[in-house]
């Protein structure tokens, strides 16, 4: 039955996505950028929930005040990175436009890179590793300054079920010179949606949202070692049989 309801959601999820997409060009033209990013949450809605009601995957948040608390504030968000799922659900699930870091190989996808395109996301080349520094360095900037919030996942890649992986610094960085608050985020998702993993278990995801961090006058070195050590400890708090 898991592979069976994993094949109807991978169906769902490629006649779906390719169907918002051509809405999105049609619509977005139109439309201001924070709208456009606000359209595009009703694709991430979809995803979740066909993924609830196709492969019985559902979810819990915790710590969501952390958030409400800051939503005037420049924030910086940096999440344990496990599966595709946090990718997608993240847009509809938190009350801020997030801007996504991600590599420009990604914008190449057909229907879903074309129409991620038409958001003001930033994408970088990881080849060109000072390129790619100091773009998110200018871009994110800019995009706080904007009002948005960037979200970053510090591990680079993401990390199998149990396993932990060093952070880098770029993220804690930038927090630290634009003096924008980083909230630690910790989850699950790797339980039900594997890295690399066409199958998708049913059970419940929970999202941990901690504290907001501040990084005024700090060193980005303790910033993500504070991040790194809340996020690593939450793990086990949420998923402990994977952390024996």
């Amino acid at each position: 039955m898991i592979y069976l309801r994993s094949a109807i959601f991978f169906v769902f999820l490629i006649c779906f996505t390719i169907l918002y997409a051509l809405s999105c060009f049609i619509v977005n033209p139109f439309l201001s950028i924070s709208n456009r990013y606000n359209y595009v949450r009703g694709w991430s809605f979809g995803v979740i929930q066909a993924l609830k009601w196709i492969c019985g995957v559902h979810y819990q948040i915790k710590g969501m005040e952390n958030m409400t608390s800051m939503l005037n504030e420049p924030v910086i968000l940096m999440s344990k990175h496990q599966s595709a799922w946090e990718t997608i659900a993240y847009i509809s699930l938190f009350p801020k436009q997030l801007c996504y870091v991600f590599k420009k190989e990604l914008l190449m996808i057909p229907f879903f890179g074309w129409a991620m395109a038409m958001l003001r996301m930033i994408h970088i080349d990881r080849s060109q590793r000072d390129k790619a520094a100091a773009a998110v360095a200018i871009q994110g900037k800019q995009r706080l300054s904007e009002g948005c919030w960037i979200i970053i996942y510090p591990e680079g890649t993401r990390a199998p079920v149990g396993q932990q992986i060093p952070y880098r610094k770029g993220g804690a960085r930038l927090a630290v010179d634009t003096g924008a608050n980083v909230i630690p985020i910790a989850h699950n998702a790797g339980k039900c949606w594997p890295k690399n993993s066409f199958l998708k278990h049913p059970g419940s995801i929970t999202i941990s949202i901690g504290p907001a961090m501040s990084t005024i006058d700090k060193n980005p070195s303790i910033v993500i070692k504070n991040i790194e050590r809340w996020i690593e400890q939450e793990m086990r708090q949420i998923d402990p049989t994977s952390y024996i």
